[in-house]
């Protein structure tokens, strides 16, 4: 299992929800972190419960909409010099839930796009490569189990193309020790998953943050974070690293 004591990681999103939970739990393992959310103002809460635990931390902002800003985000976090060891693809949205599904606004598609697969297609495109010359990373990218929803297309559609882009970088790190991994939290009781939802959001620890502590070469495994509810993270782990990538049926 990796130690992460002293490594960074970029957590998008980490203001609430999921992101929050990840953001605590990695604090805890003693990962220092980078905290992302649209306004600085969003993360001083986490940023000090994170220092409270004895890591170093700072946060970064950008609307993921808007890719000038990702850029700038990740030029912020070059300029500092930190060594972005492990990334967190958490942040999304869920646009609308359209009832008359062949009238979807094409906003939804573009929207969708935009922070859910074009902003962490451009973090992976940024941050992979250093991880590879330093010989050492961890990528968990957050998908969505959601199917048969077209009144959801948008948010469906760019899940679809986060877990294709995943899939095929995964097939370029073997023999490397950086390891992409997909994540899906379930549906939780959250700000995106509303109050229906039956999973607290708590519920995704240590599974949401598995990806980060596995230790063979082995990338594109998909690691439902429901399927480690009740589980050490030690025991998480052992179980992740059974787990095959699930190949392409196509």
């Amino acid at each position: 299992m990796i130690d992460v004591r002293g490594k960074w990681a970029l957590i998008t999103g980490a203001s609430r929800g999921v992101g929050y939970q990840t953001a605590l739990f990695m604090a805890q393992q003693g990962c220092n972190l980078i905290l992302h959310s649209r306004n600085l103002e969003h993360t001083k809460k986490v940023e000090e419960e994170a220092r409270a635990l004895g890591v170093e931390t700072y946060s970064v902002q950008a609307e993921l909409a808007n890719h000038a800003e990702v850029i700038a985000m990740l030029d912020a976090i070059e300029a500092r010099g930190t060594q972005v060891d492990i990334v967190f693809n958490n942040a999304a949205v869920q646009i609308a839930y359209r009832s008359d599904y062949w009238n979807t606004p094409v906003e939804d598609f573009d929207m969708s796009f935009r922070i859910n697969f074009i902003a962490a297609a451009t973090i992976c495109n940024r941050l992979i490569p250093p991880m590879i010359e330093r010989g050492f990373g961890r990528v968990i990218n957050t998908t969505s189990g959601i199917k048969n929803e077209p009144e959801q297309a948008g948010y469906a559609a760019s899940k679809a193309a986060l877990d294709k882009f995943t899939k095929d970088l995964s097939s370029r790190l073997d023999g490397t020790d950086v390891i992409l991994s997909l994540t899906d939290p379930g549906w939780c009781r959250t700000d995106l998953g509303g109050p229906q939802a039956p999973s607290p959001v708590e519920s995704v620890i240590p599974g949401i943050a598995v990806g980060a502590f596995v230790s063979e070469k082995k990338s594109g495994r998909f690691l439902h974070a429901q399927l480690f509810v009740g589980m050490t993270l030690e025991e998480a782990v052992a179980k992740a690293e059974t787990m095959e990538a699930a190949p392409y049926t196509i």
